[in-house]
């Protein structure tokens, strides 16, 4: 238990950390409008996977993820000296899918009540009893 506790904060910590960095030490101009969404670590704290949102079109988004994996050997050597581990995980990055994924939902539930909606209006503007009388 004490265990899964120290990785959920070193989790957190990481995370707001490469933030700290991606806003303020690296200044790569491939690196657009990203943002820290997740991290994940092993149970032995040995590896990372930092997840990251990247706004833009395809290409920005490629170029975004390559300009954050050259600076991979710089966001380790800051991590390891920002936080006191024995050792300083090897870490990667990894697009967070969850945004885009939660706008295709959106978009499937903005369909369906567009399609419901002239279903609705015929069944209750039919002269019959309606619902709104009681």
């Amino acid at each position: 238990m004490a265990n899964h506790l120290r990785i959920e904060k070193l989790q957190e910590l990481i995370k707001q950390e490469v933030s700290k960095m991606l806003l303020y030490d690296i200044k790569d101009p491939r690196i657009g409008f990203v943002t820290v969404t997740e991290v994940e670590m092993t149970g032995d704290l040995r590896e990372a996977t930092i997840y990251v949102s990247i706004m833009g079109n395809d290409e920005q988004i490629k170029s975004s993820m390559e300009g954050l994996n050259s600076a991979l050997g710089f966001i380790r050597r800051e991590i390891g000296k920002r936080i006191r581990l024995r050792f300083t995980p090897e870490i990667s990055f990894a697009p967070d899918k969850s945004l885009d994924y939660s706008e295709h939902i959106q978009k499937i539930l903005l369909q369906i009540e567009k399609e419901r909606a002239p279903i609705e209006n015929n069944t209750t503007g039919s002269g019959g009893e309606n619902s709104d009388s009681k």
